[in-house]
């Protein structure tokens, strides 16, 4: 199962919270929690959620139904991505939406490169039209 990218999130924030609280890391060298906010992982998780769910129910979708699916994910990640002053999510993060995405679509039948070839678009442009962050 696709690990939501939040969750790897939030573990770095734990880890390194746990290294200041032991002395192992300067507190000159601790940004996770700054960088990813309890607001940006909680809204994060609750955006990935409604998604997995919604693509739980993938049976007999076409394709119009599951870019559907994917513009709404996207779509509420950009509010989050704004509510956090357009900052929440730099590039690797975004590359780690994008692979989740992917990821939970496939894991739950969608063959993703397919999809993305009826469109006329590579599978790492499925989330283009929608995305702000």
């Amino acid at each position: 199962m696709a690990i939501r990218p939040s969750a790897r999130w939030r573990a770095r924030v734990d880890e390194e919270a746990t290294e200041l609280a032991t002395g192992a890391r300067d507190p000159s060298d601790a940004y996770l929690s700054e960088l990813f906010p309890e607001s940006l992982l909680a809204a994060t998780d609750g955006a990935l959620h409604v998604f997995e769910s919604e693509v739980g129910t993938l049976r007999d979708w076409d394709d119009k139904q599951v870019f559907e699916a994917i513009k709404r994910v996207v779509l509420a990640l950009n509010e989050i991505n704004e509510d956090h002053d357009g900052a929440g999510y730099e590039t690797e993060e975004r590359e780690e939406l994008c692979l989740y995405i992917d990821q939970a679509l496939t894991e739950r039948g969608t063959d993703v490169a397919a999809l993305a070839s009826r469109r006329g678009i590579s599978r790492t442009e499925i989330t283009d039209d929608w995305r702000d962050w």
